[in-house]
């Protein structure tokens, strides 16, 4: 891929929690000039190190020419675009608007609404995979809103990860995220159940999710997992209140276009029943546990070292 030129536009990024550090990071590495707001000072204070320079409030990052959003929820996301000191607020206003955080199609609809008053347009860009997924430059986005907007936008969404799929106006991009997000609750359900198959019938997990990543089964997300189910490490990358949450949309979705998701459906029974069973501040592939359990398997760790398959 030939290098991309990240100096035609001056970035502003508000966000620096592990996933908006890490991507941030990455514009900053390949030469881009960011300002940086979060709202705990400290938490963007290290990117000034490769270069970024860290402001006091979205304010001051109104006459950025394009404004990169990756905050805690909803709210948030309206407060530092549209609410009092938010980048939207101001005289000065930046040229384009991007949101990656995990919203509602109601906020990012209220927030577009209100940027596309002002001439500024909003593209939703959701992206698929976690902070060590960022480092590994292989975060991918999917994106929706003003077509000309994307394409200017496109070398540094290609910069923070391996690419970006444009999928049309509007939100239409969080509605592919519900739809990513309930393919990762029903994958992992089924990767937890034959796991313990495997096991239960005498395969040890560490061989049989090597076999299963160098398959054509093997995907990205089974390779990280990998580790997880081995070395029974529920370290939080995705919780099981939101993973349910997600479900419960796409199903939602699902009824009021009539479509039929008996294995969503199922796969949203069994997470319920993850949190109500005290799995709530685990990882989600606590999932394997509780498959365990019920097929009469006692699991203990393997300690091996298994690759993420980020790095290779």
């Amino acid at each position: 891929m030939a290098e991309l030129d990240l100096t035609q536009h001056k970035i502003g990024w508000i966000g620096t929690g592990r996933m908006g550090y890490a991507m941030a990071y990455r514009l900053l590495k390949g030469g881009a000039d960011v300002s940086v707001w979060n709202r705990t000072k400290a938490k963007a204070e290290p990117l000034a190190e490769y270069g970024a320079k860290v402001v006091d409030s979205p304010a001051d990052l109104a006459d950025c020419d394009i404004v990169f959003t990756m905050v805690g929820g909803p709210a948030d996301f309206v407060e530092v675009t549209l609410g009092e000191g938010g980048v939207l607020s101001q005289g000065t206003k930046p040229r384009m608007l991007i949101d990656s955080t995990s919203v509602d199609e109601e906020a990012s609809a209220k927030v577009r609404a209100a940027a596309e008053e002002m001439g500024i347009p909003m593209l939703a860009a959701p992206v698929s995979g976690n902070a060590k997924v960022v480092k590994a430059g292989k975060l991918t986005f999917a994106v929706s809103g003003p077509e000309d907007a994307y394409n200017e936008a496109r070398p540094y969404l290609d910069a923070i990860g391996r690419g970006s799929s444009y999928v049309g106006e509007g939100e239409l991009s969080r509605f592919i995220k519900i739809c990513h997000n309930v393919f990762l609750g029903v994958v992992i359900q089924n990767m937890v159940e034959i796991t313990v198959l495997a096991e239960k019938a005498g395969v040890p997990r560490h061989a049989f999710l090597d076999f299963l990543n160098n398959s054509v089964m093997g995907s990205m997300f089974s390779r990280y997992k990998t580790g997880s189910l081995v070395n029974l490490d529920y370290s939080v990358t995705f919780t099981p209140k939101l993973l349910l949450k997600d479900l419960d949309l796409g199903l939602a979705a699902a009824r009021a276009n009539g479509v039929p998701m008996p294995v969503t459906a199922a796969a949203r029974e069994i997470v319920q029943s993850l949190i109500g069973n005290g799995y709530t501040d685990e990882d989600f592939s606590a999932l394997l546990t509780l498959h365990a359990a019920a097929s009469g398997l006692e699991l203990k760790s393997e300690n091996k070292e298994v690759s993420d398959g980020l790095s290779d």
